[in-house]
């Protein structure tokens, strides 16, 4: 009897100190830009894009002016996104506003001006989103902008049917949307 008394009065003592000596499980806190992703199918024909979705979180500006995307009155190349570089997959082969595009893997890039911006296609994949080579550029294609009635906190890129074999891109942050139709060769 003594034995099982014992027996189980170290038992005890093990499993308490085994939780005891545990960590608390930490929790792991959401990307600042969480992964995001849009797709639309025309006809057999699937195209997909792979983008981070970065959030305004009180700054003043992301486009125009001393905003973080343009800053010091320059225009640079943006990454469409945040984190690794915006893919594109297309099982098609497409005409984007007259460039064509034939199916396979791309990064998507924009030339941020006043206007119009430029939508970048680019050969090069895999990259981190700064990593930007313009000898890798497909071709530009103008984008039609407007502003949204009111500022937009998260970003988002929409693809979009317009019709059988037709599309749209549409990208959406802070006070511009931005898009471009495409049709499905």
């Amino acid at each position: 009897m003594k034995k099982s008394i014992l027996m189980c009065a170290v038992i005890v003592i093990v499993a308490v100190s085994l939780v005891w000596t545990q960590e608390p499980a930490k929790k792991k806190k959401a990307p600042l830009s969480p992964a995001a992703e849009t797709s639309v199918a025309l006809g057999d024909k699937k195209i997909t894009i792979k983008y981070s979705a970065p959030s305004l979180r009180g700054r003043p500006t992301v486009f125009g002016e001393g905003g973080r995307v343009t800053q010091d009155g320059t225009y640079p190349v943006w990454r469409a996104g945040a984190n690794a570089a915006t893919a594109l997959h297309t099982d098609a082969d497409l005409n984007i506003k007259g460039l064509a595009v034939p199916a396979g893997d791309y990064t998507i890039y924009v030339q941020v001006k006043p206007e119009p911006w430029q939508l970048i296609i680019n050969k090069q994949t895999g990259q981190w989103g700064t990593a930007y080579n313009k000898d890798q550029d497909l071709g530009r294609v103008p984008m039609d902008v407007s502003k949204p009635p009111e500022p937009i906190e998260t970003y988002k890129m929409t693809l979009s049917s317009t019709g059988a074999n037709a599309g749209k891109l549409q990208l959406e942050w802070e006070n511009v949307i931005a898009s471009v139709p495409f049709k499905v060769k």
